[in-house]
């Protein structure tokens, strides 16, 4: 089983998607911006991706400069997504104990 945290709204996200759906019926699709994540679940995330919240944290994000949101620690960025969670890159695939971020959606192959 495949879930993917998906934003309809964003290309990557849905050609994303599209390759998965090529591959495999076994997915869960969870959109993110309906169904925000909490800090448990980020954490996870993160473990899976082998990579700090800094490295799936949207930084360009105009709402961070605009709000003054402090993201210098892995626990201000989680705290963010929380409250934020259009900041988090999209999309995020995980299968089993692996996670990777469909930029570019290719990179979701790695799972297969």
């Amino acid at each position: 089983m495949f879930t993917i945290y998906h934003n309809p709204k964003c290309s990557k996200s849905r050609a994303t998607l599209e390759l998965l759906r090529e591959h495999t019926d076994e997915i869960e699709i969870v959109e993110y911006l309906k169904t925000p994540l909490d800090r448990e679940q980020l954490n996870e995330i993160s473990f899976k991706l082998e990579l700090g919240a800094s490295w799936f944290v949207r930084k360009k994000e105009s709402i961070i400069k605009k709000e003054n949101i402090d993201i210098s620690t892995d626990e201000k960025i989680f705290q963010a997504m929380v409250k934020y969670p259009h900041i988090i890159e999209r999309p995020i695939v995980v299968k089993g104990s692996r996670a990777v971020i469909g930029r570019p959606p290719e990179n979701v192959k790695e799972l297969f």
